[in-house]
């Protein structure tokens, strides 16, 4: 069945979140990028362990989305082997990432303005 999605931007980058972390995902952070951005609205950014992680964590955010909300992303980019997975939901950008990809590209340092939104409305 699909579904049209109501679902506001910022409750699609909390759902994200929150399948992120059921399947581990670490350091997860939302950054609200309203009024900085001209591209997207959030980034939900988390780090995975492993390659079979990061896929895990990817399915699980296209899954729940698809199949709770109707929401299916833009595109996907990316790969296991280059270590971060970008989903493109339009207003929202979710970036998985291996644990030493995500510190050398510091996407909360290039973005330090844009303030944290707490995972739970």
């Amino acid at each position: 069945m699909n579904k049209k999605s109501t679902l506001e931007p910022v409750e699609i980058a909390r759902i994200a979140a929150a399948a992120a972390q059921d399947k581990k995902a670490s350091d997860i952070a939302i950054l609200d990028l309203r009024g900085i951005s001209t591209f997207t609205d959030f980034f939900v950014i988390c780090s995975a362990d492993s390659e079979p992680q990061t896929r895990a964590i990817v399915a699980a955010i296209e899954d729940t989305l698809r199949e709770e909300h109707g929401v299916r992303p833009f595109a996907v980019d990316g790969s296991t082997v280059s270590q971060w997975l970008v989903m493109d939901y339009m207003q929202v950008t979710v970036h998985v990432f291996h644990k030493e990809r995500r510190d050398y590209y510091a996407l909360e340092d290039l973005w330090s303005d844009a303030p944290r939104l707490a995972m739970q409305a």
